[in-house]
């Protein structure tokens, strides 16, 4: 058994702080406005997105990860169980449209974050036994339906996009492969086109002009944000569009003010950071010779990318909106625990890399 991987851990350790900086300057003013507490968010993002995140990150660091498999079955019936929960019961909790929460007291739990988890370790175990193409196209069915009754599109595509590229490595037949992508493109314009709500935000995309006061408007401020950045920046805690008009300053917006108060240097640096750790996951998954490891490894390494780069193209207009917060970044206490949680996972199959 080796040391710990350094570079990831040096990633994760700079990404959360940079999270919880960022997060600071960027929630100042709304938590002042309504709880009289500029803190309030960054307090609130330590004590249970670090704290319980910590809990996680050591957990997952110290548990043998090999162990998961024997309760890979338990993994599915959670995230079916999990998914459902909001959208079934009465503890569902709905914001901006969506019920992707649980409220417990005061306390609000979103079940798709710990469903990342649970998932890819289950479907990591499951392709040990070489799955059919029609029940792996079965379970995940079940996994989308869910999440896109919530809905969450944007967690959906990335979760299936990852879901399909541990399939790919596991050494499928390549008469699957061109399935898979049929499959994977019929299924998102499924989606889109099934609701308004998401056709709307594509037709924004290709004619922001038409929509630049509704659907279009986040968007435009984000790039008017990112502009005002230049290359250096405004500086830290000087961003102006975070007092006015920006949706969702804290949420998957947040890059945009990142971009504002640091410039293109800053936001290239973050870029590089989410690089880094993506790269430095997929070498160790190239050394590990056990494949229930190394499919866990590529799993997550697409869910962080994918995400990252989801949330960051679209709030510079590159792609259209998805609502995806930026892993790490993004205000959420239910989503940095998760994420801490995945890194000490992935540190522990580190350890045991050859």
């Amino acid at each position: 058994m080796k040391k710990i991987d350094y570079v990831i851990l040096f990633c994760v350790f700079a990404l959360t702080v940079i999270g919880l900086v960022t997060l600071s300057s960027a929630s100042s003013d709304i938590g002042r406005v309504k709880f009289g507490d500029s803190y309030h968010y960054l307090k609130n993002q330590l004590m249970y997105g670090l704290g319980l995140g910590l809990v996680g990150f050591f957990s997952g660091l110290f548990f043998y990860y090999r162990s998961y498999q024997k309760f890979a079955h338990f993994f599915l019936l959670a995230s079916v169980g999990l998914l459902a929960l909001p959208i079934f019961t009465p503890l569902g909790f709905t914001a901006g449209g969506a019920t992707r929460w649980i409220e417990i007291g005061s306390l609000t739990f979103q079940t798709s974050e710990v469903v990342k988890i649970f998932f890819i370790i289950y479907m990591a175990a499951w392709l040990l036994k070489k799955p059919k193409l029609i029940p792996f196209l079965a379970v995940n069915a079940v996994i989308v339906g869910l999440l896109l009754a919530q809905p969450s599109t944007g967690t959906a595509v990335i979760l299936m996009f990852s879901v399909f590229i541990m399939y790919f490595i596991s050494g499928i037949p390549f008469r699957y492969i061109g399935a898979l992508l049929m499959v994977g493109i019929v299924g998102a314009l499924f989606a889109f086109v099934s609701s308004d709500y998401r056709w709307n935000r594509i037709a924004s995309f290709w004619n922001p002009e038409q929509y630049e006061q509704t659907y279009a408007f986040q968007a435009g401020q984000a790039l008017i944000a990112i502009g005002s950045g230049g290359l250096t920046g405004v500086g830290y805690g000087q961003s102006s569009i975070k007092y006015s008009s920006l949706p969702e300053t804290i949420g998957d917006s947040i890059f945009a003010v990142f971009a504002e108060e640091w410039g293109f240097v800053g936001a290239s640096a973050l870029v590089a950071i989410f690089l880094l750790l993506a790269f430095q996951i997929i070498y160790i998954a190239k050394k590990t010779s056990d494949q229930f490891g190394r499919s866990i490894l590529i799993g997550f390494a697409c869910l962080i990318s994918a995400q990252a780069f989801v949330n960051m193209a679209a709030i510079s207009s590159l792609i259209p909106l998805t609502g995806v917060p930026l892993p790490f970044i993004s205000y959420g206490g239910t989503a940095l625990a998760a994420y801490l949680t995945m890194s000490g996972i992935i540190l522990n199959i580190s350890r045991y890399a050859r």
